[in-house]
């Protein structure tokens, strides 16, 4: 079974204090939007020094690739950036992500899709022009990045579906169109736009335009920012909409200034983005299962009847004896993953696609069984507002597939078995 190093369980505890002082008090703030997230993440970073390691990060991979261009090597070629923004600090990220996943997976939201997909997609694909206008700022949480790809008729089917869509003008792109469900939409200093290329050919199917992918700064003439959605669960996770009324981006905005980007279009750098948040999943479910099993052993211990603690009982058992089975199975999941990036051989999206259905499924069993055994508590609201264990909407936010024959989580393990 793997588990946490020395180390890691350090930084877990002193984790777990910042939330017991900074989160769990401010919960129904964070639920009801009156208070935004980031102010918590950077103040996280800050009191961790992680936005000084991340700063740190990105200034070695950033002389490496001058380096490599006073060598008269390509600085202007995308993706010479490889790793995360963090320089290999996997334990630390899944550290935190599993921790706050326990209480507040809003804040996980927020943080994973700003540099899990914001950062990550403008190191893997920019040149070092764009690393060096954007990166710092969003990997330091100076500034909070979006990653749009959904629409209201594209969601599953992203890139078929897809209408936003840019003209070339000259040397610039003219971008149109209109994204939805993006989190931290609304208050995005950086966003990351996925959008077809129109070039009048009426003969080139719409589904298989090629598509680029660009970079917005909030407040460009034309770039709407909707109000935030009022949601059934992930409250502390600001969503909206995104609206595109002829857009002028010019070719420093569009990601690896190609349009031949060498590691293909934008579907292949979406693809990658979509393995990196299929993995954070998993991690968000473990901090899930071990919230409420921590609940439930707790209440099995204190709650009494007939004499006894219920803890006792074969049933009650049986439940504690199912959410030990699935943390015990989602963690090895997910620190193999872990493993496996350290060793040069990340998970495939198949493998990713497959964790995260296994991870949340369990992470949701679990979430039911805990309501089942602490109902009587949730009635009075005795425990955590925000612990996802005790809220089946929260639970079911996790899962995030349908159950149905076009279930993407389902349909990628088989493709990659089946190729």
């Amino acid at each position: 079974m793997f588990e946490w190093s020395e180390t890691d369980v350090l930084i877990r505890d002193a984790v777990r204090g910042f939330i017991a002082k900074e989160v769990r008090p401010h919960l129904d703030a964070l639920e009801s939007g009156e208070m935004l997230p980031y102010p918590v993440i950077r103040k996280l970073f800050g009191e961790f020094g992680i936005d000084a390691m991340g700063a740190e990060a990105v200034d070695k991979m950033l002389a490496k690739q001058r380096a490599k261009a006073e060598r008269a090597e390509s600085a202007a070629k995308p993706g010479g950036s490889g790793g995360g923004p963090f320089g290999g600090q996997e334990s630390l990220m899944a550290v935190l992500i599993s921790e706050l996943s326990g209480v507040c997976m809003g804040l996980v939201s927020a943080l994973g899709v700003s540099i899990g997909l914001g950062a990550t997609t403008i190191m893997s694909r920019g040149t070092l022009a764009q690393q060096e206008r954007w990166l710092k700022d969003i990997v330091t949480m100076k500034k909070v990045a979006a990653w749009a790809i959904t629409e209201p008729d594209s969601g599953s089917d992203a890139f078929g579906g897809m209408k936003t869509y840019v003209k070339r003008d000259g040397e610039d792109y003219i971008l149109n169109g209109q994204k939805t469900f993006i989190t931290n939409g609304p208050y995005a200093d950086t966003v990351i736009v996925y959008a077809k290329l129109e070039e009048g050919d009426a003969g080139v199917d719409k589904r298989d335009r090629k598509v680029l992918t660009f970079v917005l700064d909030k407040g460009m003439e034309g770039f709407t920012q909707g109000k935030p959605f009022r949601k059934m669960g992930l409250h502390a996770s600001p969503t909206g909409e995104l609206f595109f009324d002829n857009v002028r981006l010019g070719r420093d905005r569009l990601l690896g200034e190609t349009e031949e980007h060498r590691g293909g279009d934008g579907r292949e750098s979406a693809r990658s983005s979509f393995t990196a948040e299929r993995l954070g999943v998993g991690f968000m479910a473990l901090g899930i299962i071990n919230e409420c099993h921590r609940l439930c052993v707790d209440y099995a211990k204190s709650r009494k009847l007939w004499g006894q603690e219920i803890g006792r009982f074969q049933l009650v058992q049986l439940k504690l004896a199912k959410m030990e089975v699935a943390r015990i199975n989602v963690q090895n999941m997910v620190f193999n993953s872990i493993e496996r990036a350290r060793a040069g051989k990340p998970p495939t999206l198949a493998e990713a696609s497959a964790i995260k259905l296994y991870c949340s499924e369990a992470a949701t069993e679990v979430a039911m069984e805990a309501v089942q055994l602490i109902r009587r508590q949730r009635l009075h609201d005795r425990v955590p507002r925000g612990t996802a264990g005790p809220r089946r909407e929260v639970a079911d936010d996790l899962r995030g597939q349908q159950r149905d024959p076009g279930d993407p989580h389902r349909q990628g393990p088989a493709r990659g078995m089946t190729r």
